[in-house]
């Protein structure tokens, strides 16, 4: 693939450019087939990288200012016109800033907008708690016709992006600063939205996580193998909606023991969305959320502050340790339970 200065790029140099990065220049690289593709950015076109398409494509992307609401607007009235506008501003104005315009100009119409939100959860670390974003995957699922996707680096992001253009309807993705390790070593695992890419089995406990918390839950199974002899399922769920049942049922029929990982609120993010589809099964298991409890995230280096909130392997290892004590009914007959 060619950046247009005469080098070469793979996604085998995901692990020397941040996610963000590799989304803008995915993006370019695609508009060059597919002219129905718009970049359109509040202001924040090299925070978010997609000032890389802004360089190959400067007659279609648009710098709309500081205006991320009137940004959503504009995004929505070129998607009616047969455009496929990708917007992209930091996720705490994407989701929060532009909510209602997400919602009723481009949801509402379910116009093919792809809304590219940067530095979400507490990857902005020490910028602060006010551009920290841990309310979007609630904000976002709740909206009807809405796919929500949370890659697991920079490998998942060009795989979503490519993808993401055939959704018909409006898409929002979630990702990091661009300072996350990379997890994938090439794009060929076979994704697909809508459904989980296991990425480590096991039959004692299934962890179903994303974005960053992918990483850390496969360190903190390989760590349980070896010190408590445990096999631990670890499941990457990109997409939040539309979530993959099935991949939630078979973990929890094999396992029975699940603990869901995201960058989020525990209020209404992965956590709860895989819990609704458990509840809905009639059928009991051990179950516990990691992820940022009722309150507004602590200010610090994003490194520290997984720590601080139990995302990383070591904080991972200690709550599977705790479930793993926890008693339920070890009859495999769930009839009289549904």
């Amino acid at each position: 693939m060619s950046d247009g200065t005469g080098t070469t790029w793979t996604c085998y140099d995901a692990a020397t450019m941040s996610a963000r990065e590799i989304y803008g220049r995915v993006l370019a690289e695609m508009g060059k087939t597919d002219t129905r593709i718009v970049g359109l950015s509040a202001d924040l076109a090299k925070s978010t990288a997609i000032a890389f398409f802004e360089k190959g494509h400067p007659d279609r992307f648009f710098n709309m200012g500081i205006a991320e609401q009137n940004m959503m607007g504009v995004a929505a009235g070129m998607a009616k016109m047969g455009l496929i506008p990708f917007a992209s501003t930091f996720a705490v104005f994407a989701a929060m800033r532009a909510a209602e315009q997400v919602r009723t100009d481009i949801c509402y119409q379910k116009l093919p907008v792809k809304i590219i939100a940067t530095h979400s959860g507490i990857s902005f670390g020490a910028a602060g708690t006010t551009h920290h974003c841990t309310e979007d995957i609630a904000i976002m699922r709740s909206f009807a016709n809405m796919t929500v996707i949370v890659p697991a680096d920079g490998t998942e992001t060009a795989n979503a992006v490519r993808a993401c253009v055939d959704i018909p309807g409006p898409v929002y993705m979630r990702i990091g600063r661009g300072f996350e390790p990379p997890f994938y070593e090439n794009e060929n695992y076979g994704f697909k939205i809508g459904k989980a890419h296991t990425v480590r089995e096991g039959s004692d406990l299934a962890i179903i996580t994303c974005g960053i918390g992918v990483l850390q839950s496969v360190e903190a199974a390989r760590t349980l193998e070896e010190a408590d002899g445990l096999s631990v399922r670890v499941i990457n769920m990109h997409t939040i909606k539309p979530i993959d049942r099935d991949a939630i049922m078979k973990a929890l029929t094999e396992t029975r023991r699940v603990i869901t990982v995201e960058e989020h609120n525990m209020l209404g993010g992965l956590g709860s969305a895989v819990a609704d589809v458990i509840a809905e099964s009639g059928k009991g298991c051990a179950f516990r959320k990691i992820g940022l409890p009722d309150t507004y995230s602590e200010v610090g280096y994003p490194e520290d502050l997984y720590a601080h909130y139990k995302l990383d392997s070591n904080g991972i290892v200690d709550t599977i340790r705790q479930v793993m004590k926890i008693e339920f009914e070890e009859d495999e007959d769930w009839e009289d339970e549904v």
